[in-house]
């Protein structure tokens, strides 16, 4: 109040009696101002406009936090690719339209050595257990997305799929197993567990290709372990099994590089946290 009474004292007399002859002019010429600025929104005319100011406002917000053009380069193994990548992928470009998006197969551990050479910005990876961990390079931090289970496929109908209860390691004894990547780290452990159980191979197949492993299970040439995922959308109908004590189970990372700025990997992270439930890291 005290700058106030300084700033009417401040004025002339003349100015202080121009305001008080004209107040009244002043106030009815200020009256409408109220009502127009309240009906800009139910004004048909005005609307356009407004979503103009708030395309407007959006672009310069999306500028300001680095989002406004440039790109987001992605690698993804196969399966996240077709399964986990679509639902935050889709949030990402509605939420940021003007970054370019790509996305290209990185077989693990290929993408996290992707990152590491700066070839994409961010790569979805997995780790099996039981195996040995792989070597992550120190410039990339990998952050756990999802847990999923690993079971047995059969054709459907399949004695060791017809119950419900956990399958015992030594169950498959004697049973064709169809061997997926046995010489790949990330596979070699999981293929010993049947095998050891006396599991015989019946048919091989040298890359993690598990669309193709589920066709020929289906078609009763055998049991193999594929990520459950996989086993539920399978192309071909295939029996399921969980294995027993959940021994078996894979986890899906996003690598990323900790110590770069990069707000678009920074934002798609967090899509990816919100899809899946996972705590920021």
């Amino acid at each position: 109040m005290e700058h106030i009474g300084a700033a009417q004292q401040l004025q002339c007399p003349k100015e202080r009696g121009h305001g008080h002859q004209d107040g009244r002019d002043a106030d009815h010429q200020r009256a409408p101002a109220g009502p127009s600025a309240g009906s800009r929104l139910d004004h048909p005319g005005r609307r356009p406009a407004l979503l103009d100011e708030l395309e407007q406002a959006r672009h310069e917000l999306a500028r300001l936090t680095g989002l406004t053009g440039g790109s987001l380069l992605l690698g993804t193994l196969p399966t996240a690719g077709v399964h986990l990548l679509p639902p935050p992928l889709s949030a990402f470009r509605r939420a940021h339209p003007d970054v370019t998006l790509s996305v290209a197969d990185y077989d693990p551990p290929t993408g996290v050595t992707a990152v590491a050479a700066g070839e994409v910005d961010l790569a979805l990876t997995h780790a099996h257990h039981p195996a040995e961990p792989t070597p992550v390079p120190s410039s990339v931090r990998p952050e756990p997305v999802l847990t999923g289970e690993l079971v047995l496929v059969t054709a459907p109908g399949h004695a060791l799929s017809g119950v419900t209860s956990l399958l015992p390691p030594a169950e498959p004894a004697g049973q064709p197993l169809i061997s997926v990547a046995p010489r790949h780290p990330a596979r070699r452990e999981i293929e010993a567990l049947p095998a050891r159980s006396g599991a015989t191979p019946a048919l091989l197949v040298p890359t993690p290709g598990y669309t193709v492993v589920c066709a020929p299970a289906s078609a009763g040439l055998g049991v193999a372990v594929v990520p459950k995922m996989v086993a539920r959308t399978a192309a071909t109908p295939v029996g399921m099994r969980l294995m027993e004590a959940g021994r078996l189970h894979r986890t899906t990372s996003v690598a990323y590089r900790p110590d770069e700025p990069a707000p678009a990997a920074d934002a798609f992270r967090a899509l990816l946290r919100g899809a899946f439930g996972r705590p920021g890291r």
